[in-house]
């Protein structure tokens, strides 16, 4: 099994990665493979709304000029996904956003990529605006139908300087928790692979409240 982890971050190595590394190492204890991925330092472009993806459905954005469609496949690949953004005015990192936007759109119009892996949310900030943040990248697990561990508290872990997030007790346990309750439930999806049928994909009904 693999998990994937998405840095939003633009420095490589600040308390974001550590959030990330807290969950990370607690699934490589119980033998789960594990990649983090950058793109918080990369020049990402928003969606264009071309609907290419929807009219070709080849699990790829109609943008080339950057590595999201890699990046899209190793997701397609893992078994979860692991996602952790700064706070930037109460929000996730707007490279970060600019990813997610396009990464889960061309899942979800390709029959679901992510649809039923274990994915997760971290988020490291100084003072305030977690919830909101940490709300921000619940919704695209939540759209896209994915299986979601929880902790003992929200997925939130406080600092300012990189590696002041270690300090913080209770956001270092949240993550450690976190961690394990992942590796199980990924063991628990693999396990019931062989046993137990999904619910089968219901096509999206999508209404518009103008007319």
């Amino acid at each position: 099994m693999k998990v994937v982890a998405i840095n939003g971050s633009p420095n490589k190595q600040g308390n974001t990665y550590h959030a990330l590394k807290l969950v990370l190492d607690e699934l490589e204890k119980e033998g789960i493979e594990t990649e983090i991925i950058q793109v918080g330092h990369k020049a990402i472009s928003g969606c264009l709304a071309c609907g290419q993806c929807i009219k070709n459905k080849n699990e790829r954005c109609a943008i080339t000029s950057d590595d999201v469609n890699e990046w899209i496949q190793k997701m397609k690949a893992a078994d979860g996904i692991l996602l952790g953004s700064p706070v930037h005015y109460s929000a996730i990192a707007g490279n970060m956003k600019s990813f997610l936007d396009r990464a889960f759109y061309v899942a979800g119009v390709n029959n679901g990529l992510f649809r039923h892996k274990v994915g997760a949310a971290v988020v490291a900030v100084r003072r305030s605006g977690g919830l909101p943040a940490f709300n921000q990248l619940n919704n695209f697990l939540n759209y896209s139908e994915m299986l979601i561990p929880t902790s003992n508290y929200w997925n939130v872990i406080h600092g300012r300087t990189p590696g002041e997030v270690l300090q913080d007790l209770e956001g270092v346990q949240i993550m450690r928790v976190l961690g394990k309750n992942m590796a199980w439930l990924l063991k628990l999806v693999q396990h019931g692979k062989d046993t137990i049928q999904p619910p089968a994909k219901e096509n999206k009904f999508i209404m518009n409240f103008i007319r």
